[in-house]
């Protein structure tokens, strides 16, 4: 079924009559697309399925490595595309018939598919990473020169930026919080997902795509595994969030809009042009297409039109359950595009996850006529995200009023329908005992992607920051090459990051950033006792905006304590003591550029900076600790 997005030559087209043009096109588009639901175009009796497979690339080190394009060369395969960023790439499988043995023919193409990624990216020295989040990314890895240089992610950018009217900003909250601005949409390449494709009937869309939506809760809870950004403990699917901020083009008000990335706002009624209508009513075209097909002349002439302004303009609202046209062998079609699921774990977890979901729009489908009839649209999406939030341990209000956790829900009704699902679908036995019981095994162990990461980050608490988010990702590969689900992972260990300069390589791999701060206006006073309590030698001062103004050592206090302005002045400011000549290094900075600055400049401190602000600290102590590490390893090596 491929990719979605039609790859052409793009413009801005935020105003004037460019912009005009391609709305009318897209008219059209909606026009021709209504004329042949009338006069009976679509395929019908024909389920077909696919996947979408978006991966990571990271170097040796485990950092992400913008490899994408050489990586397409070096694989020469149409089934292979790039993503937004260049440490991103995307593999997109054939279709498959809904029956038989049409999942493991899935999964057997994804493997080799796979694998052949791996043997591509080891002659350049590179390992692909399927994770929803990868552990090591860092905001440094997302600026515009890693971005894929294609004119429709470049127009893109500058259409979400202009429309945002300045920088995005990400407020997220778990066990820790992340607040952070950005300059583009490239924090949209943090996400990897595994998404899957089910052909449908035009007559069945409308209940279809209400029941894919009615599943997304659950089956979002049954498949999280990206609960770390930035080295943050956030959601247990935090890839929710994130894509949601990373494309939202509205500005803060008290307007009741519709984020670009959507569930939605109520069940489809009566036709999939309900959506299609939506998505040109509430949200601005961003990019433009040339104009080469007049659809009804194409309708005329027995042909199908591809619809390229209306597939486009689609391409750029990022609906979790999202509508597909597409055209196949000369006939066209339609598809509900599940994007809920992250990338990752395993691939047979994620083709598990697909099983499931295929087996319960089968099942419920054929067994419930109106899914609306017993569940709330708000109920819908309050369990969607809920899932998100919590996983596994969501609370779920589901059909005719149930209040059931999560893990209930699965195991009793939803694993049980799944199955019939897909025997009715005749799928082979074989492979509903195998995916369906690997979802079992994981729910009953509670073992998803999510848990085990960040059960694994809590078993490394001794470890620096830079080595456990490194050996995450290194036990992840491991994992991944075996082919055993997520269920049968063991925990990532601290050694498994290799090489321990790959730990320290650079500042913000091992930078406190749980920092105590004071301000100009301060007494020096609070200084003297903050020092003493908390045992510390140096203490950086910020204004309101957390931007470094002056530091303080422990010598100036002690030089202004043992002075005779001490005794006249008991209320001294701390502007009076502190340095603001202060040497800085960013978080990307090398630690042998660090080291080379406190050596030549005698100095026992370096405040980390970025885009002016205070976001960490490194001091003598920190390289005592890292040098203890590598006489440690090599010890014992």
């Amino acid at each position: 079924m491929g990719d979605t997005r039609p790859h052409k030559q793009v413009e801005i087209t935020q105003s004037g009559e460019s912009r005009r043009q391609f709305l009318r096109a897209i008219l059209g588009d909606v026009r021709a697309l209504e004329r042949m639901i009338k006069e009976g175009r679509f395929e019908s009796g024909v389920k077909r399925i696919g996947a979408e497979q978006e991966m990571f690339l990271v170097d040796r080190a485990y950092a992400p490595a913008p490899g994408a394009m050489r990586m397409l060369d070096k694989l020469a395969d149409p089934h292979f595309t790039t993503e937004l960023g260049l440490f991103n790439l995307e593999l997109n499988a054939d279709p498959q018939d809904f029956r038989g043995k049409g999942i493991s023919l899935l999964e057997k193409q994804l493997v080799e598919l796979l694998e052949k990624t791996r043997r591509s990216a080891a002659e350049l020295d590179l390992l692909p990473v399927l994770a929803g989040i990868l552990p090591t990314i860092r905001k440094q890895d997302l600026g515009l020169d890693n971005m894929v240089p294609s004119p429709r992610y470049r127009a893109l950018n500058q259409a979400m930026y202009a429309l945002r009217g300045g920088p995005f900003e990400f407020s997220i909250k778990g066990i820790d919080e992340l607040l952070v601005k950005h300059d583009s949409v490239m924090v949209e390449a943090c996400n990897c997902s595994f998404q899957v494709h089910l052909q449908v009937s035009i007559a069945d869309f409308p209940r279809l795509y209400n029941l894919a939506q009615a599943l997304a809760g659950p089956l979002l809870a049954v498949a999280t595994n990206s609960p770390l950004l930035f080295g943050r403990r956030l959601w247990s699917e935090t890839r929710i969030a994130l894509f949601q901020q990373a494309v939202d083009t509205r500005k803060t008000d008290l307007r009741d809009s519709l984020s670009r990335v959507t569930f939605g706002r109520a069940w489809v009624k009566q036709s999939v042009l309900e959506i299609y209508k939506e998505d040109i009513l509430r949200f601005r075209t961003l990019v433009g297409t040339d104009l080469d097909e007049n659809p009804m002349e194409k309708l005329d002439r027995g042909e199908t039109p591809q619809l390229k302004a209306l597939r486009l303009h689609n391409g750029t609202v990022y609906r979790w359950n999202r509508a597909c046209y597409g055209v196949m062998n000369g006939k066209p079609h339609l598809r509900i595009e599940n994007r809920v699921m992250p990338s990752g774990p395993s691939l047979v977890d994620e083709v598990a996850n697909a099983a499931l979901w295929l087996g319960l729009m089968a099942e419920l489908g054929a067994t419930i006529p109106d899914v609306t009839l017993r569940l709330d649209f708000d109920q819908a999406q309050g369990n969607f995200y809920a899932a998100a939030r919590e996983g596994l341990g969501a609370q779920f209000s589901w059909l005719d009023g149930e209040e059931v956790p999560a893990t209930r829900l699965v195991l009793d009704r939803l694993l049980p329908a799944a199955e019939a699902g897909l025997r009715r679908e005749n799928i082979d036995d074989d492979d509903i005992k195998r995916y369906l019981g690997i979802i079992e095994q994981r729910v009953q162990s509670g073992r998803t992607g999510a848990r085990w990461i960040l059960s694994s980050f809590a078993e490394m608490k001794r470890g620096k920051p830079g080595e456990r988010l490194n050996a995450l990702v290194a036990a992840t590969v491991a994992r991944q090459a075996t082919g055993r689900p997520v269920a049968e992972w063991e925990r990532a260990r601290l050694d498994e990051a290799g090489l321990a300069k790959h730990n320290y390589s650079t500042v913000d791999q091992y930078m406190t950033t749980d920092i105590f701060t004071v301000q100009s206006e301060d007494p020096v006073d609070l200084v003297a006792n903050l020092m003493g309590w908390e045992r510390i030698r140096h203490v950086p001062v910020e204004d309101q905006d957390h931007r470094l103004v002056g530091l303080v050592s422990y010598r100036a206090v002690l030089r202004f304590l043992t002075s005779d302005r001490a005794q006249q002045t008991a209320d001294t400011p701390v502007s009076e003591i502190m340095k603001t000549d202060v040497l800085t290094v960013f978080p990307h900075t090398p630690t042998l550029d660090a080291i080379a600055l406190l050596r030549r400049y005698r100095i026992g401190c370096l405040p980390v900076v970025s885009e002016g602000r205070l976001v960490g600290m490194i001091t003598e102590e920190n390289f005592m600790d890292i040098a203890a590490d590598l006489l440690e390893k090599k010890l014992n090596a």
